[in-house]
């Protein structure tokens, strides 16, 4: 089996302590066709800030970490020495990896594989080879969004908040997938891989201060969909973390401040509303009528699209991109603030509806997210990740 070489792409900021656990991680692998790319980071602005300057000297200590790796090829970046920081608004996550991935492109041939990580994030011996295994036997495959799992901590706070996070994001891929949408992927970007090929024809990665793991994605699938399914897992720490301003760190501090604003259990009748939205594009190519996007375009965007389309597919497909991800979070939120139920109610009419069989009653009767027993909790996410697991590698087997 002639598998493809993989680049392992990897930001790393205020990570010195966790630095033994990834480069053991990544020491174990029985696959050796890599070479790690790291690109250690922050603003140079941190070197005159006395509340961030340990930042910088935890960032010079992982230098001097890496430089004495001997035992696999690795390239680093120096994007934290005094002059080498990013400038002005050009800073965070997003741009360290674009900066990585573009390097990465610069030496690879199209054939070749980009896995990108998280210095905080743990996985298998075989991570590696079940990746370049996996594109090896589904030809068609351009990138994948693996799939992930937090380990729990053992400490109280931190596992509530995680096992609350991780239930909103399999709900909400639960529905996507449910209705039918091509945006149906969890971004997280240690849970990332594709081919340098689809890197190069979508034109990279865009940098941004949070989220450029999902407009990434979400750029992907405007391309091509996206296989959701991996036989190894990722494992991402669970913690809190500030550093981006929206994500799983973030939504761990406000969620254990009692805000879940920004990460609501939305009721299923609106996914609703979008699968309907989507099985009416072939009435809506016909002619013009009411209709949900209305509310986010304007009542003109159909008649527009229609005009720059010819076939009733390509009408379709524009519509799909117009409403994507993003517009469909938009939409989500949007009717979710005109609604007066909680978290604990729309999770369980959701469950009572689809997945009664799989939830024994005592899980859902009396949830409360802020105080229900963590066993409780994580009972309910192992369920969760059981259903989407099935569901995800039947989704990706179906794409091939």
């Amino acid at each position: 089996m002639n598998l493809a070489k993989l680049h392992i792409a990897i930001p790393l900021m205020n990570e010195n302590e966790n630095i033994s656990k990834l480069l053991q991680c990544i020491r174990k692998q029985e696959y050796k066709n890599f070479k790690v790319w790291i690109c250690v980071n922050q603003p140079e602005s941190f070197w005159q800030n006395p509340d961030k300057v340990f930042i910088c000297k935890n960032n010079s200590d992982t230098l001097k970490t890496l430089a004495s790796i001997e035992d696999f090829s690795i390239e680093i970046i120096d994007k934290t020495s005094k002059s080498n920081g990013w400038q002005g608004k050009n800073s965070g996550v997003g741009i360290a990896r674009k900066t990585i991935m573009d390097k990465i492109i610069a030496e690879a041939l199209d054939e070749e594989i980009i896995i990108s990580l998280d210095g905080d994030t743990s996985f298998s011996k075989k991570y590696f080879q079940s990746i370049a295994e996996n594109f090896y036997m589904n030809a068609d495959t351009l990138a994948i969004s693996i799939p992930y799992f937090h380990n729990l901590t053992g400490d109280e706070m931190v596992d509530r908040a995680i096992l609350h996070y991780e239930i909103y994001m399999r709900y909400y891929s639960l529905n996507m997938n449910r209705i039918g949408s091509p945006y149906n992927f969890t971004a997280l970007g240690s849970a990332i891989s594709c081919r340098i090929s689809v890197y190069r024809q979508i034109g990279g990665l865009t940098p941004k201060n949070s989220g450029e793991d999902f407009y990434f994605l979400q750029k992907i699938v405007k391309y091509k969909p996206l296989s959701l399914w991996n036989s190894e897992k990722v494992f991402p720490a669970a913690r809190f973390s500030d550093r981006v301003f929206f994500g799983t760190g973030p939504a761990m501090i406000k969620g254990a401040n009692g805000d879940w604003k920004s990460y609501p259990i939305y009721r299923h009748e609106i996914f609703n509303e979008i699968e309907n939205f989507f099985n009416q594009l072939p009435d809506l190519y016909k002619s013009d009528f009411q209709n949900i996007a209305d509310e986010l375009f304007g009542t003109q965007w159909a008649k527009n699209i229609r005009n720059n389309t010819s076939t009733l597919e390509a009408f379709i497909r524009s519509c799909h991109q117009k409403f994507d991800g993003l517009r469909t979070l938009q939409y989500l939120k949007m009717k979710q603030e005109r609604s007066s139920t909680s978290d604990e109610e729309n999770f369980s009419n959701f469950i009572s509806k689809f997945y009664s069989n799989k939830f024994p009653e005592e899980l859902i009767v009396n949830l409360n997210f802020a105080n229900s027993p963590i066993d409780k909790l994580e009972n309910i996410r192992k369920i969760l990740v059981e259903i989407e697991d099935l569901i995800l590698m039947n989704y990706s087997i179906n794409l091939s």
